[in-house]
């Protein structure tokens, strides 16, 4: 798609991995935003002006020149790159797709809310979901798993797949796990950053 000069604006968090996986999408394709940074420990998605934007009060949110808005990091990338190389074509599309709904479902809801509650809410151990840090070295056994054979997840190339993943991974240490027990997970991250230009986590 092509957009005009700051045709795209961007309301997001910089501590977010879905926030920034828009913008490293954005940026790969060239496409010119402006970025509204959201200030999620000050609640600012609960303010009025921000429900306007996304009444289930989230970031990020798209708001194109026209008016027409967008929620849902995956829906904003799936559309952002429509019809550009980071989406595969036939089934390679499908496998992709596969991890997108993968990485919403099991791998942020883990290893995101367990970084988050380490580093941004500081909770002691005892006031922390046990289930999560099991749940995040699964998530990290899968892809290591995955990765044990390829070097991108989908199509032999970096992908949404690689985007969308890479976001929270590349901050597993906030959540207290290192990558250095999944090596080939490490190493992926560091392809990643590399091939998006974005300084190391």
């Amino acid at each position: 798609m092509s957009l005009d000069n700051a045709a795209l604006t961007i309301f997001g968090s910089s501590l977010s991995g879905n926030c920034l996986k828009v913008k490293w999408v954005a940026e790969r394709l060239g496409l010119p935003f402006d970025w509204v940074e959201i200030d999620v420990m000050k609640k600012e998605t609960r303010s009025a002006e921000f429900l306007a934007l996304n009444p289930a009060g989230q970031v990020p949110v798209v708001r194109f020149a026209d008016g027409r808005l967008l929620a849902q990091s995956n829906a904003i990338v799936l559309y952002l790159a429509e019809g550009s190389n980071l989406i595969p074509e036939g089934f390679d599309r499908a496998l992709m797709l596969q991890w997108l709904f993968w990485e919403q479902y099991s791998h942020e809801t883990a290893i995101a809310v367990l970084r988050f509650r380490k580093t941004y809410l500081k909770l002691p151990p005892d006031q922390i979901d046990p289930s999560l840090e099991p749940r995040s070295r699964k998530a990290l056994d899968v892809m290591n798993d995955h990765l044990s054979t390829r070097g991108y997840f989908v199509a032999g190339r970096l992908t949404l797949a690689d985007i969308a993943l890479v976001g929270y991974t590349r901050w597993s240490h906030e959540a207290g796990l290192d990558l250095k027990e999944w090596p080939r997970v490490q190493a992926w991250v560091a392809r990643i950053e590399s091939d998006l230009n974005i300084g190391r986590a």
